[in-house]
């Protein structure tokens, strides 16, 4: 941006979230603020991947935190909201903890209308993608671009998954996306594949604006014997890591189940690192078999978090066949950064396979099939794929450094809009927008499964 700008950010997610969405949206807002930028973020308590509220906040009421960058005359200034966070994560649960953190961001969006200086862009992350609405009734009475970004495409992974049911239901839900896509100033997304699936919904341009990783802070190192006879491994073991969110959509079973394949392979052990509504699932079933290649450990801490990286041998990206190109496993761009080599799970044509294959710096295998699985995690184990952990911290150096990804996004920002500034819009009519404030609403009235 040529000139400061006023931004408000609308999320769901946000920093302190280790992981995922709220991780990247952190660091995105507090790069914009370190530029000199007046920052103003509307999201809610930390509480991803764990499913609860992480200290030292408490689930409370509204909550002001300020932080200045006296450097560049930056500002960031976060209001956290209050939200329901259930304990199981069932389909109609997530509505409810949907509803809750939309219905207590609205009225700090109405300060924001009523009390406060315009802002030149309004940025909204999807998932959830009706958050976006909230972006649209503020543009609708204090002006402003919306940017709205697509980390996963919530519907049909919700539909996908059977995590919903009701062919009327997800017609809705279509629907109401669309109204966000075709009213938005800019759409972004971070995958050629989901750039792909949005342009199908609507003709319009989408910006590749990719995750990035802190090229300094996660690299490459040598003494990994050391490494990992620190977490109790022998130096000449193989392992094989999986660090990320423990969900459904990951279809971590498999590992469990290449474990047991290879349990007579004492060289060949597995990490399971994170946590998540599955975890539980998979530790019993670990106890059940009697595997003894297999260790759980929680989320590591940041500052240890490049070393523990550099353990692995080999990097296990696992997922669902049915995600395809509707997510982008944000765990690969620290991966490459550190060095890793993956095997991944991906089906043909996919971003992902393609990423991986066309530079040259991993494996990939079919999802859902623990024998093929097995069978590439013995082969690899034989190999020396010292030129692949090259081509991925050279990958990651060119085009995933966070100052180079963020500065090419914000100078297409200012070519697409050289005087952005807060001045009113009438492009959608008021109403259009409070129907779709409400939209979350008739979630609650259809059948879930």
């Amino acid at each position: 941006m040529n000139t400061k700008k006023r931004i408000l950010f609308i999320g769901h997610n946000f920093a302190p979230e280790p992981t995922g969405i709220g991780k990247y949206s952190g660091e995105m807002m507090e790069w914009l603020s370190n530029k000199g930028n007046d920052c103003t973020v509307i999201t809610t308590y930390p509480h991803y991947p764990y499913w609860k509220i992480q200290l030292p906040y408490k689930n409370g009421w509204y909550k002001k935190e300020s932080v200045s960058f006296p450097e560049n005359s930056g500002k960031l200034t976060i209001y956290r909201c209050p939200l329901y966070v259930p304990q199981s994560l069932t389909g109609k649960n997530r509505i409810l903890h949907d509803f809750s953190f939309v219905c207590s961001m609205f009225f700090v969006v109405l300060k924001m209308v009523l009390f406060h200086k315009s802002f030149d862009y309004i940025i909204t992350v999807a998932p959830p993608f009706h958050l976006s609405y909230l972006s649209l009734f503020y543009r609708k009475l204090r002006g402003g671009k919306i940017i709205y970004h697509v980390q996963d495409l919530q519907i049909e992974a919700a539909q996908k998954s059977n995590l919903l049911k009701g062919k009327k239901l997800f017609n809705f839900l279509y629907k109401a996306e669309k109204v966000i896509l075709k009213s938005c100033d800019v759409v972004s997304t971070i995958s050629d594949g989901m750039i792909n699936k949005i342009q199908s919904k609507v003709d319009r341009k989408v910006l590749f604006f990719p995750n990035w990783v802190e090229t300094s802070v996660f690299y490459p190192v040598n003494n990994k014997s050391i490494l990992k006879e620190n977490l109790g491994f022998k130096k000449d073991q193989f392992i094989c890591l999986y660090s990320g969110s423990i969900g459904e959509k990951q279809g971590l079973e498999n590992i469990i189940y290449a474990a047991e394949n290879l349990s007579e392979n004492k060289r060949i052990q597995f990490i399971i690192c994170g946590t998540g509504p599955n975890k539980c699932k998979l530790q019993e079933i670990v106890t059940n078999k009697k595997l003894n290649n297999v260790t759980f450990l929680p989320l590591q801490d940041k500052n240890n978090f490049n070393d523990f990286l550099n353990v692995a041998d080999l990097h296990l990206i696992i997922q669902k066949a049915y995600i395809g190109d509707l997510v982008m496993p944000s765990k690969l761009q620290t991966i490459l950064s550190a060095g890793g080599v993956s095997l991944v799970t991906a089906e043909r044509d996919t971003s992902l396979q393609k990423l991986v294959e066309n530079f040259n710096m991993g494996y990939v295998v079919e999802p859902d099939d623990h024998l093929k699985l097995t069978e590439n995690i013995l082969q690899i184990s034989a190999i020396d794929h010292t030129h692949k952990r090259i081509n991925a911290r050279k990958y990651a150096l060119q085009y995933l450094d966070i100052d180079n990804v963020m500065s090419k996004f914000i100078d297409e920002l200012s070519t697409m809009f050289p005087s952005a500034s807060g001045e009113p819009q009438n492009s959608l009519s008021f109403g259009t927008v409070i129907i779709g404030l409400t939209s979350f609403l008739s979630l609650l009235v259809h059948r879930i499964r």
